[in-house]
């Protein structure tokens, strides 16, 4: 030993490794699910970065702070910033997202579903009442995400498909 660390040297034998008897949870889905009703953990990371993350692509200004403290308290903190009421609408909806996805993680992918999600993430959005937007639906007229444009709307169908 040297100081604080060990010298070992590598022609050292290693020590055998007692077997565990409790069996070991290392299915991330069997966490997540888990820990769906704990505070903290990865579930509680999961949803505050993937929301923040998402919102964050689709122009939200809400902050990781702001998104944690909704997640963490189901309320706003009063902001010296304006805050649009519709990204807190979508981070609220988002939550409820994940919880699906995780929820439904071992069914098959289907249009359906990925309808379903878009169409519960945009309810009560004032996207929502927007007949152009088509929540629930594949979207009407072309967008970009991030500055980047995104698949035509007339070959979204195809590319899901093709997902």
């Amino acid at each position: 030993m040297t100081g604080k660390t060990w010298n070992i040297p590598e022609t050292a034998q290693k020590p055998l490794r007692k077997k565990r008897s409790k069996k070991i949870i290392n299915n991330l889905l069997a966490i997540l699910r888990k820990e769906s009703k704990l505070s903290g953990g990865i579930y509680h990371r999961l949803q505050i970065d993937m929301t923040y993350n998402s919102n964050h692509i689709e122009g939200s200004l809400l902050t990781h702070e702001q998104i944690r403290y909704i997640f963490e308290t189901n309320t706003i903190g009063i902001s010296e910033n304006i805050v649009n009421i519709d990204d807190i609408i979508e981070t609220k909806n988002h939550f409820r997202c994940i919880d699906m996805i995780i929820d439904n993680a071992e069914t098959k992918l289907t249009e359906s579903f990925i309808k379903n999600l878009h169409r519960d993430l945009k309810i009560g959005t004032s996207d929502s009442k927007k007949t152009w937007f088509a929540v629930g639906e594949y979207k009407k007229l072309p967008n970009e995400v991030g500055g980047r444009r995104t698949v035509e709307p007339a070959r979204v169908s195809e590319h899901i498909k093709q997902l």
